[in-house]
């Protein structure tokens, strides 16, 4: 072991006490003042080791030493003292205190006390970063995004010696990610701190970081530097096979005479959110919606979904309006994946079966009252087979799935031959390629089988790949259409921050 090395795994093993099998044998070193990337695809233990390095997990085998000596932390506060701070998945901010007081939670000297000081510590944060935002603001009135920007500036904030990012750019716009990377390189090259980075953006890994340890079922694949390294040979290490992408969009069974709709949305209005929004989706459609964070994309779905009880203008399916509640829309045939999964759209602690057939929970009752948890869990078992979900049973809790597993769970709710129309928020954001081939073939067969799709998603490259339609929304408006064969990422990019 070199004396410079900051911090050093030596034979790291996890067993869980249910048997399964997380990490084995993991070598991983990090040196002062680099970038050290940690990808693989989803359930391969990134998070479990990300866990060990922060102190919220220990290992059942092997070492962990921290500036050239052997420790054992048995908490994250372990962790802090010693100079490492982390952004988790998810990471649990609180809701009802404001922006200013979460940055600053867990700091010290009794913090009310100290206001003055803390806006001027935010202040100067904020001119570092590039990024602001009103510092009396509750974190449950924040966007994801804007939640997960403030997740990172609490880690900022503690100066670390090791600064841990789990997934930190998966909810976060284009312009966000910029913000991200540029500080992160401040940090590493103006206070020397290290950076493990884990990410599914493989051409974020490639531009950021001067290592990379790439983990495939619990075990190192791949262990060395950037420099010369491909998305194609990444790739292989994380799947240990090529990616077999889905076939073009020509095989989507979108009939350019039809008359027939499946949705109808006429003057869609929301106040301060949605502006007179009007379009079609038709069979074998998917339509798409581009716009950067705050534009209105994520609104426009909530407003259809009827979960916007605001929401004014109309919403049809298959001729039919639909009432403005999310009962109506799901009896009406409108699924919803949203862009949060874990506060909107799964219960963690709830087991795979339960939540996959949560929508359609009526359906198994036994007159009125009792319900059939065996049917549930035959059909949840079907649909874990078909997505290919991975998980030890469907008695699996959600929570304990990787994410790209729990995403999977998420569209297994909708794998119903009643849904007319998905409504997709950023579903694949935060999941690996072989997930994100997973589900974009899944719309594939959505779309196949006749039914349509309203997409959102950041990723323009990708929702040009996917999509028919683009529908460009700006402020809250649909300010312009393309067929996605006849534009690209660049001009989209450009109508989207209304330079078009």
């Amino acid at each position: 072991m070199r004396s410079e090395t900051l911090l050093n795994l030596e034979g790291v093993e996890l067993v869980f006490p249910n048997g399964m099998i997380a990490l084995r044998g993991v070598e991983m070193s990090v040196e002062p003042g680099r970038v050290h990337g940690l990808v693989g695809a989803n359930g391969a233990g990134k998070s479990t080791l990300v866990k060990i390095v922060s102190g919220a997990l220990r290992p059942t085998e092997g070492s962990i030493n921290w500036r050239g000596e052997a420790v054992r932390w048995r908490s994250p506060e372990d962790a802090r003292r010693a100079g490492v701070a982390a952004v988790q998945q998810n990471t649990p901010l609180v809701p009802v205190l404001t922006v200013l007081e979460n940055v600053f939670l867990g700091g010290t000297g009794g913090w009310y006390w100290q206001t003055d000081r803390y806006r001027s510590d935010l202040a100067n944060l904020f001119s570092s970063v590039g990024w602001e935002i009103d510092p009396d603001l509750l974190v449950n009135q924040l966007s994801v995004g804007e939640r997960q920007m403030v997740s990172i500036l609490q880690a900022f904030s503690r100066h670390p010696s090791l600064l841990v990012l789990d997934e930190p750019s998966a909810s976060l716009s284009t312009d966000e990610r910029d913000i991200l990377h540029t500080s992160v390189r401040r940090m590493v090259e103006e206070e020397g701190t290290s950076v493990i980075y884990v990410s599914h953006f493989l051409d974020e890994i490639l531009s950021i970081t001067d290592s990379v340890t790439v983990l495939k079922d619990g075990r190192v694949t791949f262990d060395g530097p950037t420099t010369g390294l491909t998305s194609d040979a990444l790739t292989i290490s994380i799947l240990g096979r090529e990616l077999a992408l889905p076939a073009g969009r020509e095989h989507y069974n979108l009939d350019e005479e039809t008359q027939q709709v499946l949705l109808a949305v006429r003057n869609l209005t929301s106040p301060n959110k949605v502006a007179e929004v009007s379009f079609d989706v038709k069979p074998g459609e998917v339509v798409g919606l581009a716009g950067l964070l705050g534009s209105g994309r994520s609104e426009i779905l909530h407003a259809i979904f009827g979960s916007d009880s605001s929401a004014t203008g109309s919403v049809s399916v298959r001729g039919v309006p639909v009432r403005r509640s999310t009962t109506a829309a799901v009896r009406a045939g409108l699924g919803l994946v949203p862009e949060d999964r874990a506060g909107q759209g799964l219960i963690a602690d709830w087991e795979v079966w339960r939540n996959i057939s949560l929508p359609f929970v009526g359906r198994y009752a036994r007159h009125g009252l009792l319900f059939s948890s065996e049917a549930e869990r035959r059909q949840a078992e079907e649909f874990v087979r078909r997505l290919s979900i991975r998980t030890q049973s469907v008695d699996t809790p959600v929570g304990q799935l990787s994410g790209g597993n729990a995403q999977k769970v998420l569209f297994a709710k909708w794998f119903d031959l009643s849904m007319s129309v998905l409504l997709l928020d950023e579903p694949t954001a935060g999941v690996d390629v072989g997930a994100k081939r997973d589900i974009q073939m899944f719309i594939r067969e959505l779309v196949d089988e006749g039914r349509g799709v309203l997409l959102v998603d950041s990723e323009f490259e990708e929702l040009l790949q996917v999509a028919d339609r683009v529908l460009v929304v700006l402020r809250g408006k649909v300010v312009a259409e393309r067929r996605a064969s006849e534009t690209n990422a660049d001009e989209l990019l450009k109508l989207v921050s209304g330079l078009g």
